[in-house]
This record gives C-alpha cells, structure tokens and sequence, in this order.
C-alpha cells in the first residue's frame, strides 16, 4: 500500500488561570485566528514532549501537563489550496510555568491572549479548529485522564542510526 492515509498527530495545552484561558492569536492564510497553545509531533518525541515544546515555543512558558483531557479527530480543508487534512489532536491540562520573556514567540504567534470561556465562545468565527471549543467544553465538564493513558515506547524516543 504505497499511498497509505495517515493524520496528522497534534497536541494541544488547556491552561487556565483565574477563569481564564491562554490562547495564542496566529497570522494564518486565513488571517488572524484563535487557538489553544498547539503544534505537530516531532519525530523522536512523545505527545507529552510535544505539547511541552509547543507551548513554550508558542508562549515563551514553561509547561507541565497533569492531565489528558481528550484525544479528538477533524478534518479540515485549506481554504486557498484545498488540501484534505485530517488531524489527531492529543489535548492536555496543566500548569503553567516560568515566562521567559527573552524567547521570541513562534513564527505565526502574534500575541498570547487571556480568555473566558464566554468569550471564546463569542468569537467562534476566529478560531483556528473548532476543536478549540470541543476541548475546552470537555475541559469545563471536568473530563480528565491519567497521562498514563498515552504510553510512547522507548523506541520512539531512540535517535535514528
């Protein structure tokens, strides 16, 4: 099976403060758009590492994930090429650490916004993937599991040779 379909594996940070929630807002072929500290998995590193990475590249914060709060499925298509892309979203729940206010944010990271869920909810237009409200909603319901729910073996973690 040569063309064999596989999706894109994401990760995701829940973080709250004070009833609040960080959110990135990301320059994207569709202008500025919403969404939850998140990226790709590297090669050589687990969804837990991931999500660490992605948040302090996004945010310039440490991050420690406590939680699995879901692992969720979309499709989505590019708006100017098309492109059929399905994504696996690993979401997590956590603590937010040290600010490092020297890191420049991720390429696309316009600013780090602190949010309520109602107004979240209230500009839904801008959200990068409506996974971002999915997650959240979940996130507000209490859903939480182990991390040892999502097990990368060794192998994964080995430098290629």
């Amino acid at each position: 099976m040569p063309n064999r379909w596989k999706p894109n594996v994401t990760v995701a940070a829940l973080i709250e403060r004070d009833g609040h929630f960080l959110l990135v807002e990301e320059d994207t072929a569709d202008g500025l758009r919403l969404n939850n500290p998140a990226g790709h998995l590297d090669p050589g590193e687990s969804p837990i590492q991931a999500c660490i990475r992605e948040v302090l590249e996004e945010t310039a914060h440490d991050f420690t994930p406590t939680a699995v709060v879901g692992v969720y499925l979309n499709r989505f298509r590019r708006t100017r090429t098309g492109d059929d892309i399905t994504y696996l979203r690993f979401a997590f729940a956590g603590q937010l650490g040290t600010h490092h206010g020297w890191r420049a944010l991720d390429e696309g990271i316009v600013r780090t916004v602190w949010m309520t869920p109602e107004e979240i909810r209230a500009t839904r237009e801008r959200h990068r993937s409506p996974l971002l409200l999915r997650c959240l909603d979940d996130y507000l319901a209490g859903q939480r599991f182990s991390l040892n729910l999502v097990h990368t073996d060794d192998s994964v973690l080995q430098p290629n040779g």
